[in-house]
């Protein structure tokens, strides 16, 4: 009995500040570290094959690229990484003579890139050297691999200074026929003598097959490429055919991250791969964090780079940012976070569950537990619920650069042309097809209705009145009000569909609908579109395929209405632009166009604005271009998604950019209040286990007394 009120004492007492259910070992209480979760496995590490969300997670934070994105500034505004300054093209013609930007001789644009001298890359095996200077583990024998299964392995690592070599050599790995990038097409369109570069090694590869050295290391180094050299130890040039001026946003992206030669060598050593010795799996950069721990089934950890150069916070910002704190940290140095630990979490539920907890620095919003986040007022504004407010929980949104748009096939005979009853029926759907409600319903209202193409942060967007599609909406107190139906059934009799019936025949005009079969879940979306088609009286049939045949569709222009969606590779007008450029067309030269759009004036505008800087020169030809596309209605706009993270108030420096994805760096958390919120939540409960094992103690008394007395009666007898 004694035992067990010591037991439950024990209890009661650990129930007053031990917390039992921290998924962290002991050791990291404390720590300044930042805990986040991923939920898809990265597959490339490597920044030639990279390109997805969920790699550049952990990308941007190890690699540096010559630019990067302010981290403040809107619209998006590149500047210096490793270059000491954004280059400027040099515009020259066939005879090398320099030309001005909007010159028509144009043949060449020339990138002249310097990097900071003294930037150091993180440790790395494939650095060391021995004691006569010859490189330690890149001429590894099969016995010394046997003893090798991670790259903690390696007893002794090195690092050197980053070179104007180093980013002449990634730029090559574009082309390497044993890597798969996927910007080589676009690339080798522009970078002079990319194409013939990849001949070259692919005939080079071939030569390695057959001699049996199918996987013998291709130096890349001893092959030039005309259209990137290195000047000198800090310079490099990279020259371009024609004019492309957005070509400085890809210098901001992993594709054109530094790659040592060192490091391909050392991780193309045959049983390397074998073992998951490659750059997909282990990369070697020179940011402020370096991946210490890799198993993408369970946890991924980066850590401080020892060898990192040093950067510190930014100092300007938008007037809101300097009133909202942003700037706080301005000057000193980044980043402040020492180790960055990932989470595998299958199902959204537990990763919601674990930030509730505190064990999760930041989250999104699963669609199930949007109503426990999020309240919408009746001006559409998105407010936490008082259970968030009541954790010190901060909602952080921003609108997404990208757009979600239902587009008419041009080359239907029905929807698409210039003829002046086609137009109207576009324009009388694009009314009739009432996006803020889709929003509302369908993304708990986590988005905004598009007025044109370009998405908001992105240079051309205008905001308020100026921005407005007056063939959609009006002006009324301050905000676009969609016009009425009743609008859109007089431009739908223009069209000369009365009622929805075709005014010379009588007959029902029935639309198609093409969309790709995505389960049960589908219908309720489906149900919607039928509706909004309904309000003009028109039959919408849905012709459900699988993905693979509605692509097809949308190849061959046998679609005639389907919704689609874009996302910004880099944030310059054109990028949404050229989606309506009708030698894009995805008919006539499987371009981007996919609604094989095509006006001839709206055309001419582009090839202008298209290598234009941005200026009120090239916002005045935007406006008209959009102008020309309201009318022509090729697509009815959409939305651009809206994303809503959710973070503890023990984080700081928070400012969503949907371009910049190496913001880990500016993060700054204080540990020892995380602590606290932690152990005040997660208390255990013990009271039940208490008083069950204080009913269960009282009911055994009776036993345990009768018990006794049999005892000392059978000692009497004895």
């Amino acid at each position: 009995m004694r035992s067990l009120v010591l037991v439950l004492a024990a209890l009661a007492s650990a129930g007053c500040g031990e917390v039992w259910n921290d998924p962290y070992p002991a050791a990291e209480r404390g720590q300044n570290i930042l805990y986040s979760a991923f939920i898809e496995r990265p597959k490339h590490l490597d920044p030639v094959q990279s390109y997805s969300e969920d790699e550049a997670t952990f990308n941007a934070q190890i690699y540096e690229p010559p630019l990067q994105y302010h981290y403040f500034k809107r619209p998006y505004e590149l500047i210096p990484l490793t270059a000491d300054s954004v280059p400027k093209p040099i515009h020259v013609d066939d005879a090398g003579n320099a030309v001005s930007a909007d010159s028509p001789a144009i043949a060449f644009s020339i990138y002249e890139i310097h990097i900071k001298p003294g930037i150091r890359y993180q440790p790395h095996p494939a650095f060391a050297r021995d004691s006569t200077g010859s490189f330690r583990y890149l001429n590894l024998t099969s016995e010394e691999l046997g003893r090798i299964w991670t790259l903690a392995d390696f007893k002794e690592t090195a690092t050197r200074e980053l070179t104007a070599d180093d980013y002449v050599y990634q730029i090559k790995r574009l082309a390497h026929p044993r890597l798969h990038s996927p910007i080589f097409g676009l690339m080798s369109e522009y970078i002079v003598g990319l194409k013939e570069f990849a001949a070259a090694l692919r005939e080079k590869d071939k030569e390695f097959a057959e001699a049996g050295k199918r996987d013998a290391w291709l130096d890349l180094s001893q092959i030039p490429l005309a259209g990137a050299e290195a000047v000198d130890r800090y310079t490099y040039r990279i020259k371009l055919k024609g004019s492309y001026p957005q070509f400085a946003y890809w210098l901001a992206m992993s594709f054109f991250a530094p790659v040592p030669i060192e490091v391909d060598r050392f991780y193309a050593q045959p049983g390397m791969a074998e073992k998951n010795l490659t750059l997909d799996w282990y990369p070697v950069g020179t940011g402020p964090y370096m991946l210490v721990e890799n198993n993408p089934n369970a946890r991924m950890v980066l850590a401080r780079n020892p060898n990192f150069h040093g950067e510190t916070y930014p100092s300007e910002g938008e007037a809101s940012d300097v009133r909202s704190g942003l700037l706080a940290d301005a000057g000193k140095p980044i980043p402040f976070v020492d180790r960055i630990v990932f989470s595998r979490e299958k199902e959204a539920i537990p990763y919601w569950s674990k930030f509730l907890q505190g064990y999760y620095d930041a989250s999104s919003i699963p669609s199930d537990s949007f109503d426990q986040a999020v309240r919408i007022n009746i001006e559409g504004e998105a407010n936490l619920t008082p259970e968030m407010e009541a954790k010190g929980i901060r909602l952080e949104t921003s609108v997404d650069t990208s757009t979600r748009y239902m587009a008419f096939n041009w080359l239907d005979p029905v929807v698409g042309g210039s003829s002046e009853r086609a137009r109207k029926l576009r324009q009388a759907i694009s009314i009739a097809v009432d996006w803020e409600e889709f929003i509302a319903i369908f993304s708990n209202g986590r988005g905004i209705a598009a007025q044109g193409p370009i998405p908001p942060g992105i240079f051309g967007y205008r905001e308020g009145e100026a921005g407005v599609d007056t063939v959609v909406y009006d002006w009324v107190n301050g905000q676009p009000r969609r016009k009425s139906i009743d609008v859109a059934q007089k431009l739908l009799a223009e069209a000369g569909y009365p009622d929805g019936r075709d005014a010379k025949t009588g007959e029902p005009l029935v639309l198609y609908f093409d969309t790709t079969s995505r389960g049960p879940g589908e219908k309720s979306r489906l149900d919607w579109y039928r509706k909004q088609f309904t309000r003009l009286a028109i039959q919408l049939e849905v012709r459900d395929t699988d993905y693979n045949r509605f692509q097809e569709k949308v190849r061959k222009g046998t679609g005639q209405i389907f919704v689609w969606g874009w996302n910004a590779d880099y944030p310059d007008p054109e990028n949404f632009l050229f989606l309506f450029y009708g030698p894009q067309a995805k008919v006539k030269s499987q371009g981007e166009n996919a609604a094989n759009y095509s006006n001839p004036e709206y055309d001419r505008l582009f090839d202008r604005v298209k290598t234009m800087e941005n200026g009120p020169e090239r916002q005045l030809l935007i406006d008209q271009m959009t102008s020309i596309l309201r009318e022509d209605a090729p697509w009815s706009f959409g939305i651009h998604p809206k994303s809503y993270g959710l973070y503890h108030d023990w984080v700081h420096n928070l400012k969503p950019n949907q371009m910049a994805r190496n913001g880990m760096k500016y993060r700054r958390i204080e540990p020892r209040r995380r602590e606290e919120e932690r152990a005040d939540w997660n208390r255990p409960v013990v009271w039940p286990i208490v008083l069950i094992g204080a009913f269960l103690a009282l009911g055994s008394m009776p036993a345990i007394a009768s018990y006794r007395r049999r005892e000392r009666a059978a000692g009497k007898a004895a």
